[in-house]
């Protein structure tokens, strides 16, 4: 009820604040375990992400976010979960596979942190973990602009990755991650202007 009363408030002021376009939300399966890959470029993507993604939407947060006492009542309220970063952590990992077990959506930032300059960095090897230990239809996301008032940002979901032919020669979860961040910097590349 929370997740979804937030998410209409938070829709309507980013709608008007960074007049968002949302292109390719019918890529996003209606059902089924999914994760959403995107690239990183402000605090703000989570909360972007979130509002136009048309399922609902589980994120990992950095663990030190839910030890401050509001905002880690307001992550969990809205579907976060910690994650230890610098580390294997394993009860993320654990959390990630078993919301996907039950059909859900994962939302993550392989890059691992933002990027200062808005180039698409490295993806870290998470993204192709979860994306090999799972079912999930993986979607990749890119946001386009610069959250400045009133200027125009693009929320991009392009179709899903295909993955077979590249699950034949047993990648390895780096491999699977960069043709993801492939995926995110070829929707970057088609939709910059």
């Amino acid at each position: 009820m929370f997740y979804k009363f937030a998410k209409a408030v938070v829709y309507t002021v980013f709608k008007f604040l960074f007049r968002i376009k949302i292109i390719g939300k019918e890529n996003v399966p209606k059902e089924g375990p999914v994760i959403i890959c995107s690239n990183h470029i402000s605090n703000y993507d989570p909360p972007v992400v979130g509002i136009t993604c048309p399922r609902d939407i589980h994120f990992m947060a950095k663990e030190e976010l839910f030890e401050m006492k509001g905002i880690g009542f307001l992550l969990r309220n809205l579907h976060a979960f910690p994650v230890k970063r610098g580390m294997r952590d394993r009860n993320a990992l654990r959390n990630g596979l078993g919301l996907l077990e039950d059909g859900g959506t994962l939302g993550l930032f392989p890059e691992g942190t933002r990027s200062k300059d808005g180039q698409l960095k490295k993806g870290l090897a998470g993204a192709g973990f979860f994306a090999m230990r799972s079912n999930a239809t993986v979607i990749p996301c890119a946001i386009i602009g610069t959250y400045e008032r009133f200027k125009p940002l693009k929320v991009i979901y392009g179709p899903p990755i295909e993955f077979e032919t590249l699950k034949e020669d047993k990648p390895s979860a780096q491999e699977v991650t960069d043709e993801i961040m492939e995926n995110i910097q070829s929707l970057i590349d088609e939709n910059k202007k």
